[in-house]
């Protein structure tokens, strides 16, 4: 991948995807269908996947190999992604004085 690449642009295709990632369209679809995956849709409703869509994909990829399931990826996730969030948000205030 290119480093010039934009990490939301929607540029790659699921074939595409798939190879990136080594995961079958197939399994795209399904995390997708499961709430894991949210790839960007074209007015034809194509899907096009980003290059962090791809390191869900990747991140979803070492919590099965982990042992869970995709009902309890999607709570790691989910945690994963508000953590990130509050921190951004914490990095963003003024430093509070003690």
């Amino acid at each position: 991948m290119r480093e010039s690449l934009l990490p939301n642009a929607a540029v790659f295709g699921v074939s595409v995807a798939a190879e990136l990632t080594g995961v079958n369209p197939q399994m795209l679809r399904a995390y997708e269908a499961k709430g894991l995956l949210e790839p960007f849709r074209t007015a034809g409703g194509t899907r096009r996947y980003s290059t962090n869509d791809l390191e869900r994909v990747r991140r979803i990829c070492v919590l099965l190999e982990a042992g869970l399931n995709l009902a309890g990826i999607k709570h790691v996730i989910e945690l994963q992604d508000e953590t990130d969030l509050l921190r951004a948000e914490l990095a963003e205030r003024p430093a509070q004085p003690r």
